[in-house]
C-alpha cells in the first residue's frame, strides 16, 4: 500500500552511508506522504548494511504505527511534530555527522563566513539550547521537536530559507522539499561546518562574509530573479 513512499525512504536512508554522514546506526531519514497523512521512517538500531525496504515503518502525526514489524526510530516523535506542525516540508534527515556534531557539542551557531554557506542560506545555522531537565525527563523526542521550533521563533528564522538547524550537545536535523532534500542539506550542513571550523583554526578573528556578497550568492540562487542553474 505505500511501497513508492518506502522505496523513497530507503533509497534517502541508503544515501547516509555513501555520503559518509552516519556511522553505524547513527542516523535517520523520513518521507512524507501529505495525502494519506503519513510518514515513513528507518527503523530503529538497524545497521544500514542490513536494512531493507520492507523494514522501513509507516506512522501518523501522532507517531502511532500505522504498518510495520519493527519499532521505528527513537526520533520518530520529533519527525512526526515537524510534519505536524510544518505542512510544507517533504522530507526530515537526522545524523551525528562530525562536523556538525562538534558545533552542536560547543553549542555554538555556525556563522557564514563565505560564499558557500550562502549559497544555501544567508543566516548563521542556528544551535537550539539544550533542553531543560524537565523536557529531558518529560517526553523528550516530542521537546526536541519544540526546542527546534523555539530556536526558530525566538530568531525570527524560516524554516524555507533556513532548511538546518543544530540541538545543542545532540546533533543536526535538515528538511526539504522530499527525503532527498533532506539529505542533501545534511551532506552541506556537514560541508559547511567542516569548512567553518577550519576557517576558525586558521584564523580565528575571521568576520563574517560582507552583507552584498552574502545575499548576492543567496539571491542569484534563491531570489525571485534567481538565474543559477538552468530553470524549469
Amino acid at each position: 500500500m505505500y511501497k513508492s513512499l518506502k522505496e523513497e525512504c530507503y533509497e534517502a536512508n541508503m544515501q547516509l552511508p555513501r555520503l559518509g554522514l552516519v556511522l553505524f546506526t547513527f542516523g535517520n531519514v523520513s518521507a512524507v506522504d501529505r495525502a494519506r497523512g503519513v510518514f515513513a521512517i528507518k527503523p530503529s538500531g538497524v545497521p544500514y548494511e542490513s536494512l531493507r525496504m520492507g523494514d522501513i515503518v509507516i506512522m501518523d502525526y501522532d507517531a502511532r504505527v500505522v504498518e510495520g514489524k519493527m519499532r521505528p526510530s527513537s526520533d520518530t516523535k520529533t519527525h512526526a511534530l515537524l510534519y505536524k506542525t510544518w505542512e510544507d516540508i517533504g522530507g526530515i534527515t537526522h545524523t551525528h555527522s562530525t562536523y556538525a556534531v562538534a558545533w552542536a557539542q560547543a553549542g555554538r551557531d555556525i556563522p557564514v563566513f563565505g560564499t558557500t554557506h550562502a549559497d544555501h542560506t544567508h543566516q548563521d545555522i542556528p544551535c537550539a539550547p539544550v533542553l531543560t531537565d524537565e523536557m529531558i525527563k518529560g517526553d523528550y523526542e516530542y521537546e526536541t521537536g519544540n526546542q527546534i521550533f523555539d530556536a526558530f521563533r525566538q530568531r525570527g528564522l524560516s524554516h524555507r530559507e533556513v532548511e538546518m538547524v543544530l540541538l545543542q550537545n545532540h546533533g543536526p536535523f535538515t528538511w526539504g522539499k522530499d527525503a532527498a532534500k533532506s539529505v542533501y542539506n545534511a551532506a552541506v550542513l556537514e560541508e559547511i561546518a567542516r569548512m567553518a571550523y577550519l576557517t576558525l583554526q586558521i584564523n580565528p578573528g575571521t568576520e563574517r562574509i560582507k552583507e552584498t556578497l552574502r545575499m548576492k550568492h543567496y539571491e542569484r540562487k534563491h531570489g525571485k530573479n534567481a538565474y543559477y542553474g538552468q530553470g524549469c
